[in-house]
């Protein structure tokens, strides 16, 4: 008699809030439902366009691709990234992000910045150890670290201060098997842009705890009100910090899975564990190879698009903002970049977020994503709203949502203003 194959119970752990609550969404869809997703951050689902003169080199480099040339786009390409694409990323860093001594030999080419991440995750944890995670934050690092037998280790984000990181919570989290931190800036969910003061917290914190820090700057281009970035590996002049970035939000190809890992190692302590990621890359062979063409044009182009992609997501952050803040039992920071705002609910005692949304899924056909699914303070509950959907999109999202939270309150017999 044949028995069920069981698999790994490593998998037991992997959850991804973003994309497991589409599975009640579609269900609801086949049955007819009309649903207004809300729920994850893939811009040319809305009204944003990858750049045309973007898709046009890879139209051009197929064209011009001979199978008996070296220019053929459909070989292999070096396990790290092709010459001509790290040499623009570590440009980039230098002149734009301003991290110094970057060389094209620091840059490594990856499918998305996410599979950099889990390399780099898996090249540095031994089971037991443990990686600083903020919370809220993207579930990528929650569900990989898991994966490779890690402990999770998420430190509290301070919503009265704008989601700032807090050094004091970061001390009472640490460990002597703390490996690493993450730093999310600008966060995903919160849109949290960080502070200089924050960035310097935390080089002084990971150089006391001798720690890698992975800054995930993915959205680094898309800031509100005249923000600027500060990348933290340029800020450092001690601490080791690998820094992710790619092309799917700030160029609006996310499908096209173009990513890359930059490494900043003043100190020369990362050397072995560099060279544990190359094996990595190695064994994986390469990143897809005709993608790593639009690299040196995406980010030697000059960003014409984003003065107009600006533009269309401030205002939608303004009204999304707006609109949450006025409907009772719901408050929300103000997002300081990228496209997502994590606002707080207040719930009856016993009912989670979860619940809330997936309530709030069946009735209304709103499709935004449980707060904890991105980790969130014990005693509170929130919600993750991509406002990347047009105009009149989200003011009849948040119509739905403010006549669907009263009526809940009604039936919890709850008044969240008590």
């Amino acid at each position: 008699m044949t028995k069920a194959i069981q698999p790994a119970e490593r998998t037991h752990y992997v959850t991804y809030a973003i994309r497991d609550i589409v599975v009640k969404a579609k269900q609801l869809e086949a049955m007819g439902k009309d649903i207004l997703y809300l729920n994850i951050g893939d811009p040319p689902v809305y009204d944003f366009e990858t750049p045309r003169e973007l898709r046009q080199v890879i139209v051009d480099k197929i064209l011009a691709s001979d199978a008996g040339s070296q220019k053929n786009v459909s070989t292999y390409c070096d396990s790290m990234g092709l010459l001509e694409a790290r040499e623009a990323v570590a440009r980039n860093a230098v002149e734009v992000k301003s991290i110094k001594h970057i060389t094209p030999d620091d840059v490594i080419i990856s499918s998305g910045a996410s599979e950099a991440i889990t390399i780099a995750i898996a090249a540095l944890i031994n089971p037991g150890d443990n990686i600083m995670t903020p919370s809220p934050g993207y579930p990528l690092y929650s569900g990989q670290i898991p994966v490779y037998h890690g402990e999770l280790n998420p430190y509290l984000l301070n919503e009265e201060t704008g989601w700032q990181i807090d050094l004091d919570e970061l001390e009472q989290r640490v460990n002597e098997r703390t490996k690493a931190i993450v730093v999310i800036n600008p966060n995903n969910p919160t849109g949290a842009n960080y502070s200089r003061e924050s960035l310097f917290n935390i080089l002084e914190f990971a150089e006391k705890h001798n720690l890698v820090i992975f800054a995930d700057e993915i959205y680094d281009k898309l800031l509100f009100d005249g923000q600027k970035h500060f990348s933290i590996a340029s800020l450092s002049e001690r601490v080791p910090v690998i820094t992710f970035g790619g092309l799917s939000k700030n160029y609006i190809m996310p499908g096209w899975r173009v990513g890359w890992a930059i490494f900043h190692d003043p100190g020369k302590q990362i050397v072995e564990y560099r060279e544990a990621i190359n094996k990595l890359l190695r064994a994986r062979l390469c990143a897809p190879h005709p993608q790593q063409y639009m690299i040196k044009p995406a980010l030697e182009g000059g960003d014409t698009h984003l003065p107009e992609v600006m533009r269309k997501i401030q205002k939608r952050r303004d009204i999304t903002y707006n609109r949450l803040n006025e409907i009772p039992g719901i408050s929300c920071v103000k997002p300081g970049g990228a496209f997502y705002a994590f606002p707080q609910i207040k719930l009856p005692a016993g009912i989670t977020d979860e619940q809330y949304v997936v309530e709030l899924l069946e009735v209304t056909g709103v499709l935004v994503v449980y707060g904890s699914g991105f980790g969130e303070k014990p005693g509170t509950n929130h919600f993750r709203i991509v406002f990347l959907p047009d105009e009149k999109t989200l003011s009849r999202a948040y119509k739905l949502i403010a006549d669907f939270t009263e009526k809940f309150y009604r039936k919890y017999d709850f008044n969240p203003v008590r």
